[in-house]
């Protein structure tokens, strides 16, 4: 596997929140939902998108911006337009003050806004749940960043716009697996571009030694690697890949694989039933009890917590 299919295979929509959102000018939305990732796709009209903090974003037809959470920001048809409606946590809306829309700017299925033919549409697609989106890939995305139409092609708008508004069996799974293949197509046009901030680790796949040794890492996370071994196999001494390894990725060997083995833990405690014991074993921790120790040290909660959708 490549260094760019590794940070990409994170995406795995499960019930991801997804909309046709159609408006007339004036017209302007807070997001305040604190998703993930949120992806929208300007298919007529323009918009702009306004963070809390940054430079605003203008959006025209093809365009495409992708915002990291948990930061609120703004999508106006101009940024100085007040908001006339605010997006909560779990798909929730209401007017500024605090009232429940109500449905009241439903237009039909997946379809919400001023009218169904309105001046500006775009298709928004966001992660409910970060467990849905590697965090190695979140950690290497700006809050904000944007694709204009000159600079990539996206084949799925025709489809995108027919199946958002289908209602028929199997639907969100259909449109889980478009919301992935979008995020996907995006990023690798995003990461080939000369704005990209790829992390430290990803930049260091390109050093003959410290590549190596991050290959070696990613391949086998169950092995008993010690910097002793990793640079045996790397063809340095112990000391030399210990100094360059930091130097490169930020951080020692030992602790990058133990934060690449709890990752792992993460994504497969939240993708799979298999047992605290089987996962352990898969990512190099001695038992499960070892793993729930190192996991909560981390992440705060326990992996039995971290596993139920509520946590």
């Amino acid at each position: 596997m490549d260094a760019l299919a590794g940070l990409l295979e994170g995406p795995r929509a499960r019930g991801a929140f997804m909309i046709r959102a159609c408006f007339d000018p004036p017209w302007a939305v807070r997001v305040e939902d604190r998703a993930p990732l949120t992806v929208m796709l300007a298919v007529r009209g323009e918009a702009w998108v306004v963070p809390e903090t940054g430079e605003r974003l203008r959006l025209r037809a093809g365009d495409l911006a992708i915002a990291r959470g948990p930061d609120p920001y703004t999508c106006a048809d101009d940024p100085d337009t007040p908001p006339q409606a605010v997006i909560l946590p779990g798909g929730g809306c209401s007017y500024p003050d605090g009232r429940p829309l109500n449905g009241s700017m439903d237009l039909g299925v997946r379809t919400w806004g001023d009218r169904p033919d309105g001046a500006a549409v775009l298709l928004i697609g966001t992660y409910l749940v970060r467990g849905e989106i590697g965090g190695r890939l979140l950690d290497a995305l700006p809050p904000l960043l944007s694709l204009t139409a000159d600079q990539w092609e996206c084949p799925l708008t025709p489809l995108l716009m027919t199946e958002v508004t289908r209602d028929e069996p199997g639907q969100e799974v259909v449109l889980d697996r478009l919301l992935d293949l979008l995020v996907i197509a995006a990023l690798r046009s995003w990461f080939a571009g000369p704005r990209a901030e790829p992390p430290a680790w990803y930049r260091a796949l390109g050093d003959p030694v410290v590549g190596r040794a991050l290959r070696l890492l990613q391949a086998d996370p169950a092995h008993p690697w010690t910097v002793a071994s990793l640079a045996a196999e790397s063809g340095v001494s112990r000391a030399a890949l210990a100094r360059r390894f930091t130097e490169l990725v930020g951080e020692p060997p030992m602790a990058y694989l133990t934060a690449w083995r709890l990752a792992l833990a993460a994504d497969r405690l939240r993708d799979t039933d298999e047992t605290l014991g089987a996962i352990a074993r898969q990512v190099g921790y001695g038992s499960a009890f070892a793993l729930s120790t190192a996991f909560k040290r981390t992440y705060g909660v326990s992996p039995q917590e971290y596993r139920t959708p509520a946590a």
